[in-house]
């Protein structure tokens, strides 16, 4: 069996996700390019005796350094020299989809053009000759429609052609103006050789084109002086030649080749009729209705969240609960019983019990990501974010922040600015990701009606949202101030997004977490089950008088009187220190944690009278802790501002290569969240309210 490497690239929304998981489906694998935080994504599929291992590159819109996205996607055609790239492009919007593919013909690799969404194209009257178009380009042309699934088997016989050779492509380099072409030989013939000579030119051209990546890569040369002397004379003689600045000049011979080749093989049909993105767009993006609509969205989708994941977290709940029981009387009693039950699966097992409300949350972002929605609740915010210094387009990643925060800080990376980039990346983590939801999940259930439950859940996300907001202000005023980008951000057309892709995206999220559960939760559930259980005798070697005893003088019951001065002015008492101490490591720990501190027994024998977890875990919290609704409110707020888990302060790490922005993140959050905290507490006893 032969095996082929190929590159699937294009611009954002130009359906490469769709096409990758119809070529791919479930035979993927997610991780990151070596040295940086831009997600990988790999796939096989077999088709006529040949094994297709496709990697899914970033979505940019050029080549050139000004992104990490673009840097990568361009490095792993360089480096990794796939057989193919796969260039995938809005037929309903090719003249600028076609200058990325202009960018990658001058690295002087086999190219299939795939004309996606062909059928929205012909919707709006744009005609396409593809047959026109492939020897215009030079390039083998594969009509394909994602969201049906349409084209994708021609698409692997073409890629098996270009492969071996019975379909020949034109790689001839794009030629400049006489001009640019003259100085492109110039700095060319000072280069180093290689074995590629395609590369070389496409060096010169970067170099032309102030790339700084480049740069930065040839003045380490020997000779790298010398080159970028000639490099700075040829600017200056294209500037006099072209009255155009090198990096427009070139710009313009792209484009160049694209219009011309359009222009021949595009034919537009006058259509009057507004279509049905239009339509939608003109209720969706009103100056009026756009916002109070979004909220309205959000606020359906916790309210589905919280009401459709009740009662399969039920199902789960008493499982876990019927497990718990059968382990516990068939094992000795010990140590080990005590590891297995109250650690393993009172830790795990009370966040798994959470599954179907992320599932469900997951889904929601899914189906909004997928129809395209994501892109308007940007352009709807922007107005707002405007006012604080940044643009809607920094809302994106603060969208995906209710995923995840990881791949939130990862998404700062589209932003230009890099003040816009950092004030994103420092109150991306004020936006309530899911680890946090089974915090809420607990604390809803167990001191409020379920009558409420939605709208406490929406009350605690749109805090966050407006944290983040005010935040942003203050940064973008006081910390890194200057004016911001302004907001250019492409509103696909609304697609419905098929089956497959919602529960794919769904699924890779969702095992993220379960994975989680299963490493970081396990041992965190089992370090803090230690805390609770060592030491087990007092100084004197003797054995302490009761459990509750006992767990005040284990390790973390010491930690948690260290933490109780401070904390007690928001209402919590040490063990709630102690859950916060311990969700650090991940969010989800919090709720582990609670369910060691209130699962030991205690003289009352609460255990033994109540079967539900989230009644026994009410009865205790109440009585051992003081807890109010009031009290679990704060509670909620401080878990969704303070400190990000571990592995957000990592990637902040790695995004900002230093230790300064990650450690001022923990300091301005925990300080934010003892101050909000502080204030609604004190003010909810004042009123009355909760208590």
């Amino acid at each position: 069996m032969k095996s082929i490497n190929i590159a699937l690239a294009g611009n954002p929304n130009s359906g490469k996700t769709t096409l990758f998981n119809n070529l791919t489906g479930s035979h993927q694998h997610v991780g990151n390019y070596p040295g940086v935080t831009v997600e990988r994504k790999e796939g096989v599929v077999h088709h006529k005796n040949h094994q297709i291992n496709i990697v899914d590159l970033p979505g940019t819109y050029s080549l050139t350094a000004y992104s990490p996205d673009e840097v990568v996607a361009r490095n792993v055609i360089i480096n990794e020299k796939p057989d193919v790239v796969v260039n995938v492009v809005d037929a309903s919007n090719l003249e600028r989809n076609l200058y990325l593919t202009a960018q990658m013909k001058e690295l002087g690799v086999p190219i299939i053009l795939v004309l996606n969404m062909v059928d929205v194209s012909e919707h709006k009257g744009v005609k396409i000759d593809s047959d026109l178009l492939s020897t215009l380009m030079g390039l083998s042309i594969v009509r394909t429609v994602g969201v049906k699934n349409e084209g994708t088997k021609d698409l692997l016989d073409t890629i098996i052609k270009v492969f071996e050779g019975t379909t020949k492509n034109d790689e001839r380099p794009i030629r400049y103006s006489p001009e640019i072409e003259h100085e492109i030989k110039q700095v060319e013939s000072l280069l180093p050789v290689v074995e590629n000579r395609k590369i070389t030119r496409w060096t010169a051209i970067k170099l032309l084109e102030k790339d700084s990546k480049v740069y930065e890569e040839i003045s380490v040369l020997p000779k790298g002086s010398d080159i970028l002397r000639q490099v700075e004379k040829g600017q200056q003689n294209i500037l006099n030649a072209t009255h155009d600045d090198s990096e427009m000049a070139i710009l313009e011979g792209r484009y160049a080749l694209v219009r011309g080749a359009t222009k021949e093989a595009v034919s537009y049909q006058p259509n009057d009729r507004l279509s049905l993105t239009e339509k939608i767009d003109k209720v969706l993006l009103n100056r009026f209705l756009g916002l109070p609509i979004f909220l309205g969205m959000m606020w359906l989708l916790f309210q589905l969240t919280f009401t459709l994941g009740g009662p399969p977290m039920d199902l789960i709940d008493t499982a876990f609960g019927s497990l718990g029981e059968w382990v516990a009387g068939n094992m000795s009693e010990g140590l080990l019983k005590s590891l297995v039950v109250d650690g393993i699966i009172g830790g795990v097992g009370g966040v798994i019990i959470f599954m179907p409300n992320i599932i469900l949350l997951f889904l929601g972002i899914a189906l909004l990501e997928g129809t395209g929605y994501m892109s308007r609740a940007a352009f709807v915010m922007d107005k707002i974010m405007h006012r604080v210094g940044l643009h809607g387009k920094s809302f994106v990643p603060m969208l995906i922040g209710f995923g995840c925060t990881v791949p939130a800080i990862m998404a700062t990376r589209t932003l230009e600015n890099d003040k816009d980039r950092l004030v994103t990346m420092l109150v991306a983590p004020l936006m309530s990701c899911g680890a946090r939801l089974p915090v809420y999940t607990l604390l809803i259930a167990a001191f409020f009606h379920e009558s409420v439950a939605g709208n406490i859940l929406f009350s605690i996300y749109i805090i966050g949202i407006i944290l983040a907001i005010v935040m942003a202000k203050v940064f973008r005023k006081w910390l890194l101030p200057g004016e911001s980008e302004p907001f250019i951000m492409e509103l696909p057309a609304y697609k419905l997004p098929t089956l497959k892709n919602i529960l794919l995206q769904m699924w890779e999220r969702t095992w993220l977490y379960l994975k989680k559960a299963g490493t970081i939760i396990l041992v965190a559930s089992i370090v803090v089950w230690a805390l609770f259980t060592f030491p087990m005798v007092d100084f004197q070697g003797n054995e302490f008088e009761s459990s509750t005893i006992q767990m005040e003088q284990s390790y973390a019951g010491r930690i948690g009187k260290a933490i109780e001065p401070v904390i007690a002015p928001l209402g919590f008492d040490w063990k709630t220190g102690v859950a916060l101490t311990a969700g650090f490591a991940a969010k989800e720990v919090v709720v582990s944690t609670m369910g060691t501190l209130y699962s030991i027994e205690d003289e009352d024998g609460l255990a033994e009278e109540e079967n539900s977890a989230v009644a026994s875990f009410s009865d205790r919290a109440r009585q051992q802790s003081g807890f109010t609704p009031l009290t679990a409110y704060c509670l909620m707020l401080f878990t969704l501002i303070y400190v990000p888990c571990m592995a957000v302060i990592a990637v902040i790490k790695r995004e900002t290569n230093s230790w300064k922005w990650p450690l001022f993140t923990i300091a301005y959050t925990c300080g934010l969240a003892w101050i909000v905290c502080f204030v609604v507490y004190r003010g909810g006893l004042l009123l009355g309210i909760g208590v």
